[in-house]
């Protein structure tokens, strides 16, 4: 993945260690899976999931710290709690994805169902991709670790401009990125 590598013994320096500190552990996925599936409370948690109650407790309150799950007092009755998702937390969706495809793929085949599918076609998911800016789908050959201060800069020496960047619903025409990456 080029000529540097990343400084493996520094764990501030990556983002991987420090997520792994707030959710490198069975319990903490298995409430996010929760969450996103749409429960809320303390008892829904601990019913659903079969897990010890100190450790939902535990679980949840780092996950509520490290701002992944927020407490809100229920709407209709305010003496109750709610565990709703953050942005921080809807953030971690695509890691989700990508763990729960891997072990559909390595793990003991395991028939999903139910199928998790696009609302718009009701077409299942395709995998989670490691994304170029201009929308490529990219694998670990086409990974490459830079300095900040050479980002753009081509093996060639010429210098690179960035697309604009992809949001939520847009398409990418693949012939045409296929004819730009042909060009370079």
């Amino acid at each position: 993945m080029g000529d540097i590598r990343e400084p493996l013994r520094e764990l501030i320096e990556c983002g991987l260690p420090q997520a792994l500190e707030v959710m490198g552990e069975r319990w903490s996925f298995m409430i996010l899976r929760a969450s996103f599936n749409g429960l809320h409370h303390f008892e829904e948690f601990l019913s659903e999931l079969g897990i010890a109650r100190n450790i939902l407790s535990n679980r949840l309150a780092k996950l509520v710290e490290h701002g992944i799950l927020k407490r809100e007092p229920c709407a209709d009755d305010r003496r109750k709690i709610e565990y709703r998702l953050t942005d921080k937390g809807f953030d971690l969706l695509p890691a989700m994805l990508a763990l729960r495809q891997w072990g559909q793929k390595y793990g003991a085949e395991i028939e999903e169902n139910p199928v998790l599918v696009d609302e718009l076609d009701r077409l299942p998911i395709g995998p989670v991709s490691i994304l170029a800016h201009d929308g490529r789908i990219l694998n670990h050959q086409d990974l490459w670790l830079v300095r900040p201060e050479n980002i753009g800069v081509r093996a060639d020496g010429s210098i690179a401009k960035a697309g604009s960047v992809l949001g939520r619903g847009d398409v990418i025409d693949m012939a045409r990125a296929k004819k730009a990456a042909a060009g370079r």
